[in-house]
This record gives C-alpha cells, sequence and structure tokens, in this order.
C-alpha cells in the first residue's frame, strides 16, 4: 500500500511539472519517419513478403494502396497535421498488418511489437505541440493575435517519463532476465557473438572492435547491469545523462553493426525523451538567432497578410525574422521613409541589417534565405525564370487581397481548438480532479506493470527453468489465462519477450546456406541476397533478414520451411534482376560457421573465409518449383 501511495504522488509532481515540448515534438517526427522507411521497404518487398508465390500467385493485389495510405497517415505523423486522427489509423494499421498478414508469422521486423507500443502511447502524448502544421491551423483561427503573444508550448513532464518507463524500462529489464540464461551473455560476450555471425554483420567491418576480448567483455557487462538498473535509476536526476548516453551509444552500435537498423533505430527515438530538459532549453538559447537578421513590415488590418505572417513566423524555427506593423513601427525606419504609407500597404517590405529595402517577392526571397534550412528554396525562387512567375503569381494575389474580408475564407481554421486526447485526459481532467486523475492513471499503470510481469514470469522464468506447469491441474488453468492475456498485451500493448539472441538461438547454429544461379551461358553468379561472405546484402535486412537467418535457417532446419522461402526468394529476385526462371538453375550452397559461446579471436573473419558447398539444386518449370535437396540438412 506504501508503494502504491508513493506511485500516486509521484503521478502528481510530475503531472504538475510543466517541461518544453521538444523532445516531444522530435519524437512523432522521428517515429513517423521510421514507420514511413517500414512502409517503403514494405512496398519495395511487396511480393516477397504477401504474394505466397512472388509475382506469380499474388493473393493480395490492394496491400500496394493500403501501403500508401499508411504513407499518407505517417506523412501526416511527421509534420504534425491531424494529428489524433493520424495516430488512431497508424495505431490500427500497425496492429491490422502485423496481425492479418506475414508480417508476424513470417517476416517478423523484430521492432513490430515494439512500434505497436509506441503508436499506442502517442493516442496520449502531446505530439502536436511543437513543430507541427496543426500548431500552425491553431493560430490561424485567430488570425489577428499577433504570433509574439502565443506563449512558448509546454507540456507535462509525465508525458515523458511514461513511455520511457514502459517502452524502454519494461522491455529492459524483461530482457535481462533472459540473458542470464544464456551461457554467452553470462560470459560478456553478449554483444560480441551476433557480430561475428555472417547472417547478422551490417556491410561495416567492425573486427577491430570485436578482436579485442576486454573491450567485448566490458560492453556485454555493461549491458546487463544498464538493462537490469535501467527502469529503477533512469528518472534520477544524477543518473539520467549517463544512461541517455550509455543508452545511445549502445543502440548506435547495433544499428551501425547488426543489420536489424529499423530495432536500433526505433530504440533510438525514445532516447529524444530522455534528454534532459536543461538541454532542451540550453538548445534553443544556442540555435536562436540573438537579434533577427531582417525586418518585415505588414499590413495589421489585412487579414490575408496576418495569416502570412503567422504562417511564416511557424515556420521561422530560430526567430530569424521579425515581423511588424508598417501602421505603427514603419516611421521609425529612415530607409523607408522615402515610401508613401499607401504604397508601403500594397506589398510586404523587409529591410536587413544593411538598410538594404526588398518587396514583394524579393521579401520572401530574403525572408527563406534568412530562415537558414530554408535557403536552397530562397534560392531557387531568385533563379530567372522561377523568379518572373513567382512576381506574377504574388501581383496576382497582392492586388486582389484589398477584396479579402476576414469571413469562412479567413478563418480557414475558424473553431479549431487543442482538442486531443492528452488535452482531454492530462490537462482537462488531471487540472479538475488532480487526484482522482492520479489514483486513476497509478491502477493503469499497475494493471499494465502485470500484464508485462505475466510475459517476464512465463517465459523469462518458467519456460527458461523447464518447468512442467501445463499439465498441473492447478497451474495448467493459470497457464492458459497467462496466454491469454500474453494475445491481448501483444497485440494491443506490443508487450512481448525479448530473448533476442540468446543460445537456443545460436547453440547449433554451425551451417548457414546461399543461393546462386547458373545463367544460360553456364556462368555460375550469386543471387543478390546472400553474398561470398555469407552477409544477408541490403536492402534484405530488418524483416527479410529476420525470414531467412532466424526462420528458414536455424540451428535444427525444417525442409518444407526451408523450400517454402527458397522458393520465395528464387521467385522475387529472379524476376527482380530478369531471369527467365524457366532457364535458370538455382544452386543451393552450405558453408560450416562456429557461434562459440567463449571468445575467439578474429571468429567474424574465420566465418567470412570458410568455403561453401553445393548441396542441391532448384529448378523451375512452368511456374513449378521442384527441389533437389538432402532429406536431412542437418546431419551434413
Amino acid at each position: 500500500m506504501k508503494m502504491y501511495n508513493s506511485l500516486i504522488n509521484s503521478i502528481l509532481q510530475l503531472q504538475s511539472k510543466q517541461v518544453p515540448a521538444t523532445g516531444i515534438g522530435l519524437f512523432r517526427i522521428f517515429y513517423g519517419l521510421i514507420t514511413l522507411q517500414e512502409i517503403l521497404f514494405l512496398l519495395y518487398f511487396n511480393h516477397l513478403i504477401f504474394d505466397p508465390i512472388p509475382y506469380i500467385d499474388v493473393e493480395f493485389p490492394m496491400i500496394p494502396f493500403f501501403l500508401c495510405l499508411w504513407g499518407i497517415i505517417a506523412s501526416f505523423i511527421i509534420i504534425g497535421y491531424r494529428y489524433q486522427f493520424a495516430v488512431i489509423c497508424n495505431y490500427i494499421l500497425w496492429i491490422i498488418f502485423i496481425n492479418f498478414t506475414t508480417m508476424q508469422r513470417d517476416f517478423d521486423g523484430g521492432f513490430d511489437s515494439f512500434m505497436t507500443g509506441a503508436g499506442f502511447f502517442l493516442l496520449f502524448m502531446p505530439g502536436d505541440r511543437a513543430f507541427s502544421i496543426d500548431q500552425l491551423r491553431y493560430k490561424l483561427s485567430t488570425p489577428f493575435t499577433h504570433y509574439n503573444t502565443y506563449p512558448k508550448p509546454t507540456v507535462s513532464s509525465l508525458s515523458y517519463y511514461l513511455p520511457v518507463l514502459i517502452c524502454l524500462g519494461f522491455l529492459y529489464f524483461d530482457s535481462a532476465v533472459h540473458k542470464l540464461f544464456a551461457e554467452h551473455w553470462r560470459n560478456g560476450l553478449g554483444s560480441w557473438l551476433p557480430s561475428t555471425q555472417p547472417y547478422y554483420v551490417s556491410a561495416i567491418d567492425m573486427s577491430f572492435l570485436l578482436n579485442n576480448e576486454l573491450l567485448q567483455k566490458i560492453i556485454g557487462y555493461t549491458v546487463l547491469v544498464f538493462q537490469f538498473t535501467f527502469i529503477f535509476f533512469f528518472s534520477n536526476p544524477r543518473l539520467r545523462t549517463v544512461f541517455l548516453l550509455v543508452g545511445l551509444v549502445l543502440h548506435l552500435g547495433i544499428t551501425l553493426s547488426l543489420n536489424i537498423y529499423p530495432f536500433g533505430m526505433g530504440m533510438l527515438i525514445f532516447y529524444l525523451l530522455l534528454v534532459p530538459f536543461s538541454w532542451w532549453r540550453g538548445l534553443s538559447k544556442l540555435v536562436t538567432a540573438r537579434q533577427p537578421s531582417l525586418t518585415v513590415f505588414y499590413d495589421q488590418q489585412c487579414p490575408l497578410c496576418n495569416r502570412t505572417v503567422l504562417t511564416l513566423n511557424h515556420f521561422d524555427l530560430f526567430n530569424c525574422i521579425d515581423f511588424k506593423s508598417a501602421q505603427a513601427y514603419a516611421q521609425n525606419y529612415p530607409a523607408l521613409s522615402k515610401i508613401s504609407p499607401d504604397t508601403l500597404l500594397l506589398d510586404l517590405y523587409a529591410v536587413d541589417h544593411s538598410n538594404r529595402i526588398y518587396s514583394g517577392v524579393g521579401s520572401y526571397i530574403q525572408i527563406l534565405k534568412k530562415m537558414r534550412y530554408l535557403y536552397p528554396i530562397g534560392f531557387i525562387l531568385s533563379l530567372p525564370g522561377i523568379y518572373t512567375l513567382a512576381v506574377i503569381k504574388y501581383r496576382s494575389i497582392a492586388d486582389s487581397r484589398a477584396r479579402i474580408t476576414c469571413d469562412a475564407e479567413c478563418f480557414i481554421a475558424a473553431g479549431m481548438t487543442d482538442n486531443n486526447l492528452y488535452r482531454q485526459i492530462f490537462e482537462t481532467f488531471a487540472t479538475r480532479k488532480p487526484k482522482a486523475f492520479s489514483r486513476k492513471l497509478a491502477k493503469i499503470l499497475v494493471a499494465i506493470i502485470v500484464l508485462q510481469l505475466n510475459s517476464t514470469i512465463h517465459y523469462g522464468l518458467l519456460y527458461r527453468l523447464n518447468l512442467d506447469v501445463k499439465n498441473s491441474p492447478i497451474s495448467a488453468p493459470i497457464a492458459e489465462a497467462s496466454n491469454a492475456l500474453l494475445m491481448v498485451s501483444l497485440t494491443f500493448l506490443g508487450i512481448t519477450p525479448h530473448a533476442l539472441y540468446l543460445h537456443d538461438h545460436f547453440v547449433g547454429y554451425d551451417r548457414i546456406l546461399a543461393i546462386t544461379y547458373t545463367d544460360q551461358n553456364g556462368v555460375e553468379k550469386w543471387l543478390p541476397f546472400v553474398n561470398e561472405q555469407g552477409r544477408l546484402l541490403a536492402p534484405n535486412w530488418g524483416r527479410v533478414h529476420s525470414m531467412w537467418a532466424n526462420i528458414a535457417v536455424t540451428p535444427t532446419i525444417n525442409n518444407l520451411r526451408l523450400e517454402k522461402f527458397i522458393m520465395k526468394v528464387t521467385a522475387f529476385w529472379g524476376l527482380k534482376i530478369g531471369l527467365n526462371l524457366d532457364k535458370t538453375v538455382f544452386n543451393i550452397k552450405l558453408k560450416r560457421i562456429n557461434a562459440p559461446s567463449y571468445w575467439v579471436h578474429d571468429q567474424l573473419h574465420q566465418n567470412f573465409s570458410a568455403p561453401w558447398a553445393t548441396i542441391g539444386s532448384v529448378k523451375w518449370n512452368n511456374k513449378v518449383i521442384s527441389f533437389n535437396l538432402p532429406e536431412n540438412i542437418n546431419s551434413l
């Protein structure tokens, strides 16, 4: 009961503390970018992943259409447009694609459940408070309000801590429990062993690090200590920076050294939420211009001008432009004294530090250039031809703006309010009834903790200890209930065992397979899939790597499963590179490798240089494949 009350008090304290929204906004942007790159990946490998027989038996012809819709939703998330609608659609699409297609069964990306969990928290996070189009739409709903009157966006610190606690803290602790049962992790070689296996390494040769035994053991044990302690100490102000820097280095190492880059990047974005709030404030002061480099004068009584200024200021991230009312401030600038007041109101005028005057399109060009990151657009706009067209378009708008009144066209986002789930729950309800809010949220957190403990105990302890709980009359019903809870928590919250690269994967992993083909001239070539070293070539990483290295080729190879994926790979890549399948013979190659649980000098290159042997062949004939493979590959 004391711990529960402490949890309630912590929620009250975190909820009352307002912090910059910068980290939340960047988290939203990078989450959207990772989702978008994965959608593009799925589009590229559409036929390999979703077709029963790539290009030959197309079972889901509408998949590309729905992937494109998903891509639009991800783009909305990136730019922060219709945020609440976008994150709801994104969350639903992750669940649908994972649970109703082959993505989960045959092409598990290793981070699908993680992205689902992150997507769930985005539903309740104020992701549109910074760097979003929605904030601009909100400002445009009151166009005559000066941009300086809008306060800098802040959010509750609770919106930072909760996702980190559950999506990182629980994940790390669960993973650490599993690692204790793996011999190579207990030997301090948890990060070393996967990096010596040809199937798992990226194109970057990390041998200079792998061949340092002491360094590898330091890294391995650091990972264990880091994962066990993260959930307890990451919120400590004195240790927060330590966990931030160590986590960034570890996950950046995963992203660069292994070919599961989506998983590494997905983990990295959560560290945006771990950056100390003072760093965001300091970074804002560092990148913000001390003095505006351009002063722009606009007609304060013109609805279109006010909307234009609000829009330009919204994208002026470094505060390089100062917008002033021509009616109130123009007389204070000698450079504008020769311009009559009536003429001054007809165009958008700008004055730089050298008292050079710009008007019309020239003002826009200078605005874009002074904003720094939009300089290329300003440069393009100044090019001959483009500049002429821009002037013509500008004049047609500027000369007609006097006829525009502040009606429905002016209030393009009239009535829009910041009324998403975060505001309804974490601000409106929490402000009115803080204690009731804290108690309800504490109960929800306890429920999530129970779901995570169910997964950790079920797979991390009972399964690892080989305890027979299914045949006992007492424990059997409990095991069934546990499985049901696991299904629910995995589907909707992404809670899953994080038993990555443990002994049950590498013990007996002493052979790998590759595919070559003999063309019509009798020349043997490597399919652009697995190369001579045994590395999976880009772009066959992420979920395609998982299909081949974790499902098709395992310590105990199942011929039916292997033949299924050989069929998919040969059909996909054969047709992708323009081969005539009926006139091509595909050769199945095998090489012996080692996956020791103890350190071996230059193990990666030893595995790279091991010789290949042809163990069989595959032939297509009129869209039907035939295999000539040994009955028991495991005995080779």
